[in-house]
C-alpha cells in the first residue's frame, strides 16, 4: 500500500469516526437529551414530532435515551399491616411516563436507577394507603377507591420529589393472607359460610313446614267442603228416588209387590251362600210360580 493510500485511509477511519460522533438517530418511541460535558443541555423528540437523524457536537456531547412509551415497575411482595392489626402479603405494580426528561435525568439518571427509587416510593405510599384501611376493604369492598388513593399519593410523593414523571396507574395485582394465618382465616370463613348455609337451611325448614301446613288446612277444607256437597246431593238423590218409588208404588200395587220381592232375593242370595228352610208354598217364593196366577196369592 502506498503513502498516499494509506493517508486516505487513514482520513476515511477519522471521517468516519467523526460522523459517528456527530450524527444520531432518535426513534419515534423514545426521547433523547443531549448532555454536555456531563451537562444536559437539551431535549430531542420529547413531543414525538423530532424523530430522526440528528445532529451534535463531537467528543463533547453525548445522548442519553429515554423512553416515550409507558413504563412499567412491578414490587416485589411486600407484608403490610392493615388497620385492626391485620396483616396482608401484596403484590402492586405501577405504571408511569416520563413527563420532564430534564428532571428526570438530573434527579434519575437513568431508568434503573428510576425503577428502584420509584419502587421504593410505592412500597412507602401503599403501607400509608392500606394501612388505614381494613383487610375486607383491600380485598374486595372497596378496592378500586383504595387504588385511587394510592394513585394520588403515588403522584404527590413524585412530584415532590422532582422525579418528573406522571403517575399513570397504581394496581394490586394480588392482596393475600400470609402464610402463618391464612388456614386461621380459611378456618373461620369456612366456619361463617357453615353458619349461614345452616341459617338458609333452617328458613327454608321452616318455610316448607308452612307450605305444607297450609296445604293441608287447604286439603281439609276441601275435603270437608266435598262431604258436605256429597251429602247434599246424596240425600236430594235418596229424597227424589223415594219420592219416585212413592209415586210408582201407588200407581201399580202389584209392581211395588214385585219389586220388594225382586229386592228381598237380591239381598237374600247375594253372597251365594244362603241357605233357606222354607215350605214349598211360602208367600217368598210366589214369583217362582209359573202360570198367570204366579204372586197372586
Amino acid at each position: 500500500m502506498t503513502p498516499r493510500q494509506i493517508a486516505l485511509a487513514v482520513v476515511a477511519v477519522v471521517v468516519a469516526i467523526m460522523l459517528a460522533q456527530t450524527l444520531y438517530v432518535v426513534e419515534q418511541r423514545e426521547q433523547a437529551i443531549v448532555v454536555r460535558l456531563g451537562e444536559p443541555v437539551r431535549v430531542v423528540n420529547a413531543n414525538g414530532r423530532q424523530a430522526g437523524l440528528h445532529v451534535k457536537v463531537p467528543l463533547i456531547e453525548d445522548v442519553r435515551r429515554l423512553d416515550r412509551r409507558n413504563i412499567a415497575i412491578e414490587t416485589d411482595q411486600e407484608e403490610i399491616v392493615t388497620a385492626g392489626q391485620g396483616r396482608l402479603v401484596v403484590d402492586a405494580f405501577l405504571r408511569y411516563r416520563i413527563t420532564d426528561p430534564l428532571e428526570f435525568y438530573r434527579t434519575l439518571r437513568d431508568e434503573a436507577t428510576a425503577a428502584d427509587r420509584i419502587e421504593r416510593l410505592l412500597n412507602s405510599s401503599l403501607r400509608e394507603v392500606l394501612g388505614s384501611a381494613t383487610q375486607d376493604d383491600i380485598v374486595s369492598k372497596r378496592r378500586g377507591q383504595i387504588m385511587q388513593q394510592a394513585r394520588a399519593d403515588m403522584a404527590r410523593r413524585a412530584k415532590s420529589s422532582g422525579l418528573g414523571i406522571e403517575v399513570i396507574d397504581v394496581r394490586i395485582k394480588r392482596a393475600d393472607y400470609p402464610d402463618a394465618t391464612r388456614e386461621s382465616v380459611f378456618r373461620r370463613m369456612a366456619t361463617a359460610r357453615q353458619q349461614e348455609a345452616a341459617r338458609i337451611r333452617a328458613e327454608g325448614e321452616q318455610r316448607k313446614r308452612e307450605v305444607i301446613a297450609g296445604a293441608d288446612r287447604e286439603v281439609s277444607v276441601t275435603l270437608a267442603t266435598a262431604r258436605e256437597e256429597s251429602g247434599q246431593i246424596t240425600g236430594e238423590g235418596d229424597a227424589q228416588r223415594t219420592r219416585i218409588f212413592a209415586n210408582s208404588f201407588g200407581k201399580d200395587a202389584s209392581f211395588a209387590a214385585f219389586f220388594r220381592s225382586m229386592q228381598a232375593y237380591e239381598q237374600s242370595f247375594s253372597d251365594g251362600q244362603t241357605t233357606m228352610v222354607l215350605s214349598p208354598d211360602s208367600a217368598f217364593f210366589r214369583y217362582f210360580e209359573r202360570g198367570p196366577t204366579a204372586g197372586s196369592r
